[in-house]
């Protein structure tokens, strides 16, 4: 892979994380703190609890894995808390975690891409950890997307008219 490219896929990723962030914020902005941490049901997750996960995950992952940031992640504790974080605590947790991400993404980590990896006893490139993280955080992104739907009802708020809708 030239430098050029893995500038360019290094910057691409970090544009993934922040479009997905950007759905993430547009929904906490909609959400009380007491809606934030609503569950459909005792054993699912709430908004906030994804909150967590996903901070904890791109922290762990591009930042300790890949970055060298120590680890200080506490998997079960993003899944166990319940309502004692702010709305916009979380939010500034996250997009934190996704600025400290992007950094190392388009940083000089991004040259070795093809470099030996390993993720919980499981052996990985730097490129594979990077890619499986972004591509977790788009897919958590749209399940807190579901949530504040589900939330909200007919008061959710889109960001822009959904493609292909005719303008009203």
């Amino acid at each position: 892979m030239t430098d050029d490219t893995a500038a360019l896929v290094g910057q691409e990723l970090a544009d993934e994380l922040g479009q997905a962030l950007g759905r993430i914020e547009h929904c906490l902005a909609q959400l009380s703190d007491a809606q934030v941490w609503w569950r459909p049901r005792a054993d699912l997750n709430s908004v906030g609890n994804l909150v967590l996960h996903l901070a904890g995950n791109v922290r762990q992952l591009i930042g300790s894995e890949l970055g060298g940031a120590p680890d200080a992640r506490d998997r079960q504790a993003e899944f166990d808390a319940r309502g004692l974080i702010r709305g916009a605590a979380l939010l500034d947790a996250l997009r934190s975690a996704v600025e400290d991400a992007a950094a190392v993404l388009t940083g000089p980590a991004a040259a070795g891409w093809s470099r030996a990896c390993s993720f919980r006893g499981q052996p990985a490139t730097a490129l594979g950890l990077a890619v499986r993280s972004v591509a977790h955080f788009r897919g958590h992104a749209q399940e807190v997307i579901h949530l504040t739907r589900t939330v909200l009802g007919d008061a959710y708020r889109f960001a822009g008219p959904p493609p292909g809708d005719p303008p009203h």
